[in-house]
């Protein structure tokens, strides 16, 4: 029920088929039912072999879609003996990757042997009672697939749930003539349900009807279950985003005729909270680029977070802008729960693995320490000073989080008063102004409820001066600290490309830059500015966020393009932080920085560093040297700077990629370290199906029991062609084939999600010498490296690779890739610190369990399947008469 949501825009799905089921929802899941430790037990004896097995399959991949994250789960097959279908071998947390696991193992579960539900039965058991590994603690179910069977196992029953914790679910599954009374007296017994999958339509709604029976001591416990139950972070169906939900069940209070009270759980209401409106209440622009705040829930999973970007999976993917990290994607072909771990989110290390287990616990608390923080871009790592303060949200069991370093726990507070001095600043942001004040762009923020926010840059300054000429930055419309703070950095931005900028001359320099915290940004002169490719919101500029946590001079390559264009033609960028003291307290409220000409810098490094009067083969870094080569490489491995010609071309390519011999040696000498992690919100292209000969195509054999079930084989035929013959009639146009433009096929292609590896290198330690021998097989290399004063820069001297090639040709990639990523069959071994809710709905003394299944169905007849398909046959010659 969610009566004061909005409906979906029709306008930006159109003609789509309405396939939303809400008990399929996250937020349904968790609200209807306490969580649960589920045993999935599957029959895979001979009898259920051919297309019984695979209505078994899929029957348990869609009951695993019934899972969240607070329930646990394992899936077991059984025949003569029991085993674990996958590699777990005691229940684990239902996430999407452990889920994953599964489905994939149940896809390669083979029918064989002889059904004995004495040992499938006491395998389960066994596992669902081990309390040594971490569980729900809450809802005990075994979940049996079958296809019937004799035996009652009567005494596995008495064994291990002779006080019926355990509720036995069970599912005849396929169309046979075993007696169904010994797996429905299962159920029965064990305060279950038993219910029939005849065909793959009933799979759906009998692998989801569980929920009403887990709920009914959630009705009996009555208004000690009216609690409201915060749901974890998931994407909305309806369009509106990352969302968090407070749920409560809706029971019917009413009495049977019999005076029985009823024990039928009606649904789930709730009340959507998008985490777009929770940000826009936070004051984002006072917390400085590089703090930030957060919230997790009792798993762990962040709500909040800069890092939680979920990608949406679909068609059209916009090319990727590497100066924005993570690209929106619209179009959604599918929507999975947004599960981002904390220590995921971020760099991990025992003091947020610590921090992690106290916001989960409900405790507060503060703790400063060092930390790695991955740049925006993610290819650099910096170690930097993080305060981490904590406390409990109330009235819910999320915990929230504020993360700040030491050079922002103050702000400026701009005031400006005098109007003339408003208005000269104000003119310094219009496009008129230039020519001689430079380019510049200002952060598409909320400033005023009525300057309309735009990514073009030029319509939004169009729309921010119009307004202002109208209104005074004072305005009730307007966030006031907001408005005079954007106005004092144009102004004192203004000043210092006029006044000082303006009267250099710097050869190689193709531009001056200052980027503020009030989301000014300037870039001298006016032709360097049209080619400016950072983004205008400058709490998300990479080399700005860099410089604010280092105290050098931040030298960044220009993105390496392998398409051939000449990235390094753009200039590297040489950025530092704006250090001023107010009463003592320090604070950074701008970068500034220049662009050089990369062959500008190289030449005139060439020239400083030849010797005069050399009689030697190495006089210094000869340009294109036959024996010497000399590179500058950046903190992140990336080249800057070569004595070769060749490497011209390659200035912002990982020199690992180009030098894998020496840039191994570094690694191990310490000059660089390395950190890997995985990024979970990714999305890949799919992969490509493999060719196929032009051999015979392979032919399903039936075995007997297929054979044998005429009944199954005539129904399905006589529902598929009346579909077709139903369509055919009422849409004569539907099953036409639609043509196809070539060029759009590549575009249809939709994206998977999917986990991509990424590598980050560092400077290991404060050293400043470096140097060794790079051993190969017929030869070796003697180089030396020495870090550059006051930058990030390492220079490296060494003996030509030309002199050498019998190194290990085999590069080193630090750019992002697809990978499996962490094998979940190793991180269950050694779960993280989760809390399941403190309230447990799984028992009531008053239930009635005598409800418990046993419909007859849907068997069908042999005078009915007569008859439709003697119909079927008059419908046929019928229309074919009309043709004539």
């Amino acid at each position: 029920f969610f009566l004061a949501s909005p409906w979906v825009d029709k306008s930006r799905t159109p003609n789509k088929i309405d396939l939303y089921d809400v008990r399929r929802r996250p937020w349904y899941i968790q609200g209807a039912a306490s969580p649960k430790d589920m045993l999935i037990l599957v029959d895979a004896s001979g009898s259920v072999s051919g297309l019984t097995l695979k209505l078994i399959r899929t029957s348990v991949i869609e009951m695993l879609e019934t899972l969240s994250d607070d329930d646990f789960v394992n899936v077991v097959s059984f025949n003569n003996n029991a085993q674990n279908v996958s590699c777990f071998n005691h229940l684990v947390q239902a996430n999407v990757r452990n889920k994953k696991k599964l489905k994939e193992a149940v896809y390669k579960i083979s029918a064989k042997g002889i059904t004995d539900y004495k040992k499938g039965f006491s395998y389960a058991f066994e596992q669902l009672l081990n309390h040594s590994v971490s569980r729900a603690n809450c809802n005990k179910i075994i979940m049996l697939f079958t296809d019937g069977g004799e035996e009652r196992a009567q005494e596995i029953f008495h064994k291990y749930n002779e006080d019926k914790k355990v509720r036995v679910f069970t599912f005849s599954v396929g169309q046979h003539n075993y007696d169904k009374g010994p797996i429905q007296w299962m159920a029965c017994e064990n305060k279950g349900y038993y219910y029939e999958i005849p065909s793959i339509g009933a799979i759906r709604i009998n692998t989801q009807e569980y929920l009403d029976v887990l709920g009914r001591p959630m009705v009996l416990a009555g208004e000690q279950a009216k609690q409201v139950q915060w749901t974890n972070v998931y994407l909305d169906a309806l369009e509106l985003g990352l969302v968090i939900t407070g749920t409560l069940p809706v029971f019917n209070l009413t009495r049977e005729q019999n005076g029985k009270i009823n024990q039928l759980i009606l649904g789930v209401m709730g009340v959507d909270v998008s985490l777009e409106d929770i940000k826009k209440l936070t004051p984002r622009f006072t917390l400085c680029p590089n703090g930030y705040y957060f919230a997790i829930d009792p798993n762990g999973y962040v709500l909040l977070h800069p890092n939680l970007q979920p990608k949406q999976i679909g068609v059209g993917i916009p090319k990727v802008n590497l100066r924005k990290r993570r690209p929106h994607v619209q179009n959604p072909k599918s929507q999975e729960p947004v599960t981002l771990d904390f220590l995921d989110a971020e760099l991990e290390n025992d003091i947020k693995v610590e921090i992690r287990k106290k916001m989960i616990d409900g405790e507060s608390g503060e703790k400063t320490f060092e930390t790695l923080v991955k740049s925006q871009d993610e290819r650099y790592i910096d170690k930097g000073n993080r305060t981490y303060t904590w406390t409990a949200v109330n009235g819910t069991d999320y915990s929230l989080a504020l993360v700040l370093p030491s050079y922002s726990f103050y702000y400026i507070k701009a005031k400006i008063d005098e109007p003339i001095t408003q208005a000269k600043f104000t003119e310094s942001l219009k496009p008129e102004h230039f020519d001689e004040a430079g380019y510049t762009f200002l952060a598409p923020r909320e400033y005023c409820n009525d300057v309309k926010k735009s990514e073009n840059n030029t319509e939004f300054l169009l729309n921010f001066n119009e307004f202002i000429d109208r209104n005074t930055p004072s305005s009730s419309s307007c966030n006031t600290d907001m408005m005079f703070r954007v106005l004092l950095d144009a102004g004192f931005t203004d000043d210092l490309a006029q006044n000082y900028w303006s009267k250099l001359s710097l050869n190689g320099v193709v531009a001056q830059f200052v980027v503020t915290d009030g989301g000014v940004t300037r870039v001298f002169p006016k032709r360097a500015g049209e080619d400016w490719l950072e983004n205008a919101e400058t709490y998300e500029v990479s080399f700005y966020k860099r410089s604010l946590d280092n105290d050098n001079y931040i030298f960044t390559a220009p993105y390496y393009n392998k398409s051939g264009a000449n990235s390094y033609e753009s200039g590297i960028m040489v950025s530092k932080a704006v250090e001023i003291q107010i009463d003592g307290k320090l604070l950074k409220p701008a970068v500034v920085g220049i662009k050089i000409n990369a062959t500008s810098w190289m030449e005139n490094f060439t020239k400083t560093t030849i010797k005069s009067l050399c009689n030697s083969e190495i006089c210094g870094c000869e340009r294109n040297s036959m024996h010497v080569d000399c590179v500058i490489l950046d903190d992140g491995g990336f080249l800057l700077m070569s004595n070769r010609d060749e490497y011209t071309q390659q200035i912002g390519r990982f020199f690992g990629e180009i030098d894998p011999g020496l840039m191994r040696n570094l690694i191990n000498m310490s000059l660089y370290a390395f950190n890997k992690s995985y990024d979970y919100q990714s999305v890949c292209d799919p992969e490509e199906e493999p060719k196929q000969g032009a051999g015979l195509r392979s032919v399903y054999v039936p075995t007997i029991t297929d054979i044998l079930q005429l009944g199954w084989w005539a129904s399905a035929a006589a529902w598929s062609i009346l579909q077709q013959l139903f369509l055919s009639m009422t849409f004569p146009r539907l099953l036409e084939a639609a043509d196809m433009e070539d060029d759009d096929f590549g575009a249809a292609l939709p994206k998977t999600s999917c986990i991509t590896e990424q590598t980050q290198y560092f400077f290991e330690n404060n050293d400043k010498s470096f140097g060794g021998i790079v051993d190969c097989i017929n030869c070796s290399r003697l180089y030396h490296a020495e870090k550059i004063s006051n930058t990030n820069l390492v220079f490296i001297i060494s003996d030509s690779q030309l002199l050498c090639r019998s190194c290990d040709p085999k590069p080193l990639m630090q750019a992002e890739k697809p990978d499996e990523g962490p094998n979940p069959c190793e991180m269950v071994k050694q779960p993280r610190y989760r809390k399941g809710p403190e309230i447990c709905f799984d028992e009531a003394k008053q239930e009635d369990s005598a409800d418990c299944g046993g419909a007859s169905g849907l068997s069908p007849s042999l005078w009915s399947m007569v008859a439709v398909q003697l119909v079927l046959l008059w419908l046929l010659s019928g229309s074919r008469h009309c043709q004539l």
